[in-house]
This record gives structure tokens, sequence and C-alpha cells, in this order.
């Protein structure tokens, strides 16, 4: 990954353990960045992008009656995750995207997802199952493997949930 912009909490003296919010703030951008480095590497090429689904919390009905996982790419919406693996399976040259930036935000440090069976990730710790994130990336993305493929910005953002589940995401290419 190029240049990338990492939250850390506040240095505590060398003696004192790090607060429970320091310890979440650290747990959080760890797993934001395992998170990104995992997904982008899975969108570049066939075998990875086999994968994409499990990135993603299984389609289904939240409480409030909306379906999850929400995602959009460019203003479209597709209807699951299997939907996007297909896509870029399918339809989508082979891709290099470098991350030039995120950042992380704990959303909710209790959250809870009515209603699902845990799934299990290397990304997750049992203090952080509960949390949900807000991450953001912006950074650059190439479509086909020709050297003279223009070079696009992106942005994208997502909300991980249960274990760093996709639960919401939206991409955007810009000039």
């Amino acid at each position: 990954m190029a240049n990338h912009h990492k939250h850390t909490a506040a240095a505590a003296p060398p003696s004192a353990a790090p607060s429970a919010q320091e310890s979440l703030t650290i747990t959080s951008t760890d797993a934001a960045q395992d998170f990104i480095e995992a997904f982008y590497a899975a969108l570049q090429t066939g075998p990875g992008r086999a994968t994409l689904a499990t990135f993603y919390l299984p389609a289904g009905r939240q409480p409030d009656g909306k379906t999850a996982p929400t995602i959009v790419l460019n203003g479209n919406t597709l209807p699951d995750p299997d939907s996007l693996r297909r896509l870029f399976e399918r339809e989508m040259p082979a891709a290099r995207y470098e991350v030039q930036s995120y950042d992380c935000l704990v959303l909710n440090p209790h959250f809870e997802l009515a209603g699902a069976a845990a799934a299990t990730t290397t990304m997750a710790t049992t203090a952080t199952r509960s949390v949900s994130l807000l991450v953001t990336v912006s950074g650059f993305v190439k479509y086909g493997e020709a050297r003279e493929a223009a070079t696009r910005g992106f942005s994208e953002s997502f909300v991980l949930v249960r274990e760093w589940l996709i639960q919401s995401q939206n991409f955007r290419l810009v000039v």
C-alpha cells in the first residue's frame, strides 16, 4: 500500500496500560488496515474475486425491514454480494488498486446485529465483535493490464459490523 493515514491513540505513559478507548481505537484502526489490504487484493484478479462475497454480511432483511448488505457502485445498487462477485469475475478487467489514504471511526462500540448468527473471520477479536466501524478509503485504480490504461481516482466508504463484514458499501470513481 502506498502512503496511508493511520489514526493512533495518544501515547500513554510507558507504565500505564492503554485505556479502553485507546485499545478500541488501536484495534479498530488495525482492523481497518487489515480489511483494506485483504479487500483490495481480492478485487484485483480472478482468484481473489471468487472470495468477494465472503467480505459481506449474508444477504437478508434487518429488523428495521431494510435489506443488508447495501452495495452501491457508481450510483448503481447491486442486490447482493454474489452479484458483485459475478460482476467482477465476468465483466471487469483485471485491476490495480492503490490505496492512498484511509480513515476509520467507531460508529457504535456496542453494535448488535439482531437475528444474525455470528460469522468467523481472521480479522476480529472477541472484544470487537460488537463494534461497528465507518471506513473511508481513497486512492487510484487502473482497469486493464495495458500500460496505457487510464488511472482513475476512487473514493469508497464502508460500514463494517460483526467481525468486520461489510454492511454497507459505496464506491465512486472520481475525475
